[in-house]
């Protein structure tokens, strides 16, 4: 069979919260002759932001005890000053507005008995700015609400086409460095298509399925990225993996569901099977920076002890309304929050670096734009701040739709030869095609995610991260069967296998070339943070966040 070609406006390839938003505005506001494209690789919501449980930053002026000051002094704090002061501050001064524009979609966010909007506390947070809805289902909240709009409001569900089941395989950029759309690979019929468009979105989330243990779903395997990395588009900030301190632990079962910050934030506490609450003696205690009580936990079951987080020093009431999605999942596994400690470990959680974007999602690719977790805007620096992120997919996204006001939607049809090599590889029989059966690649995929844990983890050094580059370079070999690049795949799961080869190798390679400890990149063969730079840019941050006060 020809493969298809088809022409659209935009391109979208993801639909969590950044994809779903940007598309909704663009709909809403800028002329697509051509329309909307938006891809997803599973159902519509099946995404990383559905399960965002912690919530969303939100300086509003009705929190009188906060400031745009303060939160920049704070993200800053916590990205131990690799973050950047105008980006910052940028995010902070529109955060009032997007929660008014996400209340516009129908978003609920969760009030107190007077109606007003309840503020809470995550770590490293100096005060209360936490929105929620649904207690412990912000993520879940906003993307209902927005998919909501996507799917019934006429006005918008005109202007958008939706692949389901559909994996975006390669992007299609000229020898110009400009990209004029991408391949896709649509499962079910086995069939790939040419789309071509003058603007591509990538809002693919983020990489927790690199690692053995990880709070993200299952489709989190970073195809955005490796689609750029591909694309040869800069990169920035790898080395850079949030690890959450605490993810439910139960013994034989290697999935991690989300404890929330926010459960600290109401009073919980960690502790260790000796009773002993082992956080006290930092100063912000078991509210500290997320990577340090990582690092804590991982360092107490290093040495043969097993953490619990102690949830009985919570009114159960509180609880039971506060984390509604927490208590129920314990209870089905066995744990009596009222009575019983939750086990708890770290889990890879949170991807701060990405394709390098300014922060309406423009790359160093023309008409390629990365918006949310995918993207890396310098927001977050060596350690996101809690409940930024999501904050950072709506910014971002509002920001790259007014870039967009004045482009110029008229599709080229003229592609070159470099465009026609990319096509060519995925429409015709490849002689060196290889086909694996499902159960070789999730061998190969669990090869990887043990070889990402224990030599590019928490704790890394020199000797850790080349023996597993030399792992994944073996893996690699086998993967390829003699192929010198792997192009046609067999299934999305084969694609995603791809992808987390790509991004494993870019983490590694990111994190031998930073020497020194900072934030969430720790190497036990240098494990004193360097903190001269970090210190004159987080002494710049507070002499301006001063200023700005």
């Amino acid at each position: 069979m020809p493969m298809k070609h088809s022409t659209y406006s935009v391109i979208i390839v993801g639909s969590g919260i950044a994809g779903l938003y940007a598309a909704i505005k663009l709909s809403e506001t800028v002329n697509l002759p051509d329309g909307i494209l938006l891809i997803t690789k599973s159902q519509l919501s099946e995404c990383n932001s559905r399960y965002a449980q912690g919530g969303i930053v939100g300086v509003l002026p009705e929190n009188k005890p906060d400031s745009i000051s303060l939160h920049v002094a704070d993200t800053i704090k916590a990205g131990c000053g690799l973050c950047d002061f105008n980006v910052v501050k940028f995010v902070s001064e529109n955060s009032c507005h997007a929660i008014k524009d996400l209340m516009h979609y129908g978003v609920k966010f969760d009030r107190n008995d007077k109606n007003e909007l309840n503020f809470t506390l995550e770590g490293a947070h100096s005060v209360r700015r936490i929105l929620h809805v649904g207690g412990d289902a912000t993520g879940y909240g906003i993307e209902k609400e927005l998919l909501n709009k996507v799917k019934n409001d006429k006005n918008i569900s005109s202007n958008i086409t939706i692949y389901e089941e559909t994996i975006a395989a390669d992007l299609l950029v000229d020898a110009n460095n400009s990209c004029k759309g991408l391949i896709t690979y649509h499962e079910p019929e086995h069939e790939y298509e040419t789309v071509y468009a003058p603007v591509t979105i990538l809002a693919t989330g983020g990489t927790g399925q690199i690692y053995k243990y990880t709070t993200n779903p299952t489709v989190t395997t970073g195809d955005g990225l490796a689609l750029a990395i591909r694309a040869n588009a800069e990169i920035k900030d790898m080395e850079f993996i949030q690890f959450h301190p605490t993810a439910l632990s139960i013994e034989n079962d290697d999935s991690r569901f989300l404890i929330s910050e926010s459960v600290r934030g109401e009073g919980a506490k960690l502790v260790n099977q000796n009773g002993e609450y082992f956080m006290a003696s930092h100063p912000q205690k078991d509210l500290a920076p997320r990577d340090v009580v990582a690092r804590a936990i991982f360092s107490q079951i290093s040495n043969g002890n097993k953490v619990f987080l102690d949830t009985t020093l919570i009114d159960i009431d509180k609880f039971k309304t506060r984390f509604p999605n927490i208590y129920k999942t314990c209870l089905e596994n066995g744990i009596d929050v009222t009575k019983d400690f939750i086990p708890v470990s770290p889990a890879a959680h949170y991807c701060m670096g990405g394709i390098k974007t300014f922060i309406n999602g423009k790359t160093s690719v023309e008409n390629l734009f990365a918006i949310g977790e995918v993207a890396c805007t310098s927001l977050h620096g060596a350690n996101r701040l809690a409940s930024n992120s999501l904050l950072e997919c709506v910014v971002s996204a509002y920001e790259l739709v007014n870039t967009l006001h004045d482009k110029n939607f008229i599709s080229s049809k003229i592609i070159d030869e470099k465009i026609m090599e990319t096509i060519k590889k995925y429409s015709q029989d490849s002689e060196d095609y290889i086909e694996f059966l499902p159960e070789k690649i999730n061998e190969y995929k669990s090869k990887l995610q043990d070889i990402m844990w224990n030599g590019a983890g928490i704790i890394r050094s020199q000797e850790s991260l080349l023996n597993a580059m030399s792992m994944i370079n073996k893996l690699e070999e086998s993967f390829k069967g003699g192929r010198s690049e792997i192009n046609i795949c067999n299934s999305i799961s084969e694609y995603e296998l791809r992808n987390m080869i790509y991004v494993a190798k870019c983490i590694i390679n990111s994190a031998l070339q930073r020497k020194e400890s900072v934030g969430a990149h720790y190497r036990s063969d240098s494990p004193c943070e360097n903190l001269s730079p970090q210190a004159e840019n987080l002494e710049e941050a507070n002499n301006e966040s001063k200023i700005i006060a």
